[in-house]
């Protein structure tokens, strides 16, 4: 059983590399009540000077665990941070939880050979451990579900440093490792196996497209108001500063 003694409600965003996951976000936490935790990326990019993130791309097999690890831990204390700086109880939308990494990320390095078994069971231990008592369950995940093929060309747009190293047949594989968790439920916990899964399309671009932004916030407030989150769960509006207001 996982930690049941914090009460904040948290909703996770999950895709690939390039679905549109920090757009999103910025996108939900302008037009909804509910505070959004981002992505602690930059934060690997600066370690005593060091870019973990990029040298995990450039040199995978030397750094996979070590970054898996970090990542993890990065992913909690950015959680747990923004809960203690909170001033009210709405809930919280985080940019790809810990589920994630396990099950698509470091899964990946050690299917594919640059995690080693042993620390992929290493891996797998502590993560069990950490999880039952650091996180509380997710009321639900959005799966952003975009194909291979789009991500990369919107990681080639975006032009990120380190990325340039991030070849189709990663992308094809961690997209595979999204689809065998949140839609096939291949492998699952049993504590996660029942958490509501929203898979909206993004194939379209939506960044500048205020209709197309406007489909998906409608459809997540629907999700909300299925989870007995909302308040409310008339159609957002662009005209209007408020927001939708959520429990």
């Amino acid at each position: 059983m996982m930690n049941a003694s914090k009460s904040r409600t948290s909703l996770m965003i999950e895709g690939n590399i390039g679905a549109g996951k920090s757009t999103f976000l910025r996108i939900i936490g302008d037009h909804l009540n509910v505070q959004p935790v981002f992505e602690p990326d930059k934060q690997w990019q600066e370690i005593g000077g060091d870019n973990l993130l990029q040298k995990f791309y450039t040199d995978t097999s030397r750094w996979a665990y070590t970054f898996q690890t970090y990542a993890f831990v990065s992913r909690v204390v950015a959680q747990e941070t923004s809960e203690k700086n909170s001033i009210s109880d709405i809930p919280h939308v985080v940019e790809r939880s810990v589920f994630a990494d396990r099950y698509c990320f470091a899964r990946n390095c050690y299917e594919m050979g640059v995690m080693s078994a042993l620390e992929w069971n290493l891996y797998k231990e502590w993560f069990g451990w950490l999880v039952e008592s650091y996180t509380t369950k997710p009321a639900g995940f959005i799966y952003l579900q975009v194909a291979p093929e789009v991500c990369h060309t919107r990681i080639t747009k975006r032009s990120r440093t380190g990325e340039d190293v991030i070849s189709m047949d990663y992308l094809q594989r961690l997209h595979d490792k999204h689809e065998d968790w949140l839609i096939r439920n291949i492998d699952v916990a049993p504590y996660l196996a029942n958490v509501p899964v929203l898979t909206l399309d993004v194939t379209k671009e939506f960044e500048h497209d205020s209709a197309e932004q406007q489909k998906h916030l409608d459809t997540i407030v629907s999700f909300f108001g299925h989870l007995g989150l909302a308040r409310k769960t008339e159609p957002v509006l662009y005209t209007t500063p408020e927001k939708v207001e959520l429990i």
